[in-house]
């Protein structure tokens, strides 16, 4: 498994700002398996510094996915990869939602997945 700082590619050009680039990018290692549950990750001195960003950036990304349940901080010990992706249960929730209302409607699941289609753009 490669350092987060190896793979991590942040375009201080694009539209998006820095913090939410290098947020995303931490997401999608988690759900590729680069990230796996209980990995523990640089610093955000470490990070910042590998990949050239200000500090401030470094740690409001890692704000934002702690309080999306997506890290876990402890302390003294660092910050580390969630045991369990939130994702997981709220869309397994979502989903089982759609599908009682699907077919409370009498919706089709081939109808109903275009619909999930068509949402994604």
């Amino acid at each position: 498994m490669a350092e987060l700082g190896d793979w991590v590619r942040v375009d201080p050009h694009a539209a998006r700002p820095l913090f939410d680039q290098l947020r995303t990018q931490i997401i999608a290692g988690v759900r590729d398996g680069e990230l796996a549950p209980g990995t523990r990750l640089p610093t955000v001195r470490e990070l910042a510094g590998q990949i050239n960003l200000a500090v401030n950036t470094v740690a409001r990304a890692y704000r934002e996915l702690e309080a999306a349940g997506i890290l876990e901080t402890r302390g003294r010990f660092g910050t580390f990869v969630a045991r369990a992706d939130p994702a997981d249960a709220a869309m397994a929730t979502a989903a089982h939602t759609y599908v009682s209302t699907a077919k409370a409607l009498g919706v089709t699941k081939g109808d109903a997945l275009r619909y999930v289609e068509t949402a994604f753009g």
